[in-house]
């Protein structure tokens, strides 16, 4: 998805306009009198706040006009349910409405299929902490959604779960001084781990039972990386000898680890 073009959707991204707060509350007390025009200038105004929410979907395979299009929508609802009487910033409400109205987007036009009754479930959550984040101007926690709908946090957790867009393990979560983090840099497999831990101490048993100078050969070679010549060099014999000495240790190796 192409987000670094300078237009989408036909609007220009490098003129938009930025809203100084005073214009803010001019304009949004205009809306409330049902002025259109106001409304239409409040929204090219916090255009840059849509564009700067659909980066986070960069990763996607969404075009971003699309993304861009669907975020707008989840804009005008946000100018149409803002309570300004709440004392709260405009973007901290709009932010989570944009993100959830592009989340059910990518939701609704997932190709991976999940059971009825696992998506009523979420989408009766997702409606109930749209309703939730309405009325008090915050996120419900998942303790609150499943007091407010009557279902259990686990089975809550499991069906948000099940609807998520899927994500490449080549996913970058984090960039710094050109080092980037990617999602399976932060996956542990525990059961790999404890899989390595027996087979390295297998193959120190079967290390064990070298000889010093083949033992000596299979570190030099396998574990510090050094080839056959310049382990001849090392050790003073020729490299006919190494290659032979090598085979014949692995081969022992492989008896001890195969029976």
């Amino acid at each position: 998805m192409a987000l670094n073009k300078v237009e989408i959707c036909g609007v220009n991204t490098s003129e938009l306009p930025v809203l100084k707060p005073e214009e803010k509350e001019e304009l949004f007390q205009k809306i409330k009198e049902g002025d259109k025009e106001a409304r239409e200038r409040y929204i090219k105004g916090n255009l840059r706040l849509v564009l700067s929410v659909i980066r986070r979907f960069q990763n996607s395979n969404e075009n971003a006009d699309d993304l861009f299009q669907i975020g707008c929508i989840g804009l005008m609802k946000a100018i149409d349910n803002f309570d300004t009487t709440l004392q709260v910033k405009f973007s901290t409400y709009a932010v989570p409405m944009i993100i959830g109205e592009i989340r059910r987007y990518l939701r609704d036009n997932n190709s991976i299929r999940v059971s009825r009754s696992l998506r009523d479930i979420a989408y009766k959550a997702i409606y109930t902490r749209e309703n939730y984040t309405k009325e008090h101007q915050r996120e419900p926690t998942i303790a609150e959604i499943a007091e407010e709908t009557g279902i259990d946090k686990e089975m809550i957790v499991y069906a948000m779960d099940a609807i998520q867009n899927p994500v490449s393990l080549f996913e970058p979560v984090y960039t710094e001084g050109g080092d980037t983090l990617y999602v399976m840099d932060q996956i542990s497999d525990k059961k790999n781990r404890e899989e390595k831990w027996i087979e390295n101490l297998s193959l120190r048993e079967a290390m064990q039972r070298l000889s010093d100078r083949e033992r000596n050969i299979i570190e030099m070679r396998f574990y510090e990386g050094k080839t056959q010549m310049e382990v001849a060099e090392e050790v003073g014999i020729s490299q006919a000898q190494v290659s032979r000495l090598e085979k014949t240790a692995l081969k022992s190796m492989k008896n001890f680890l195969g029976s």
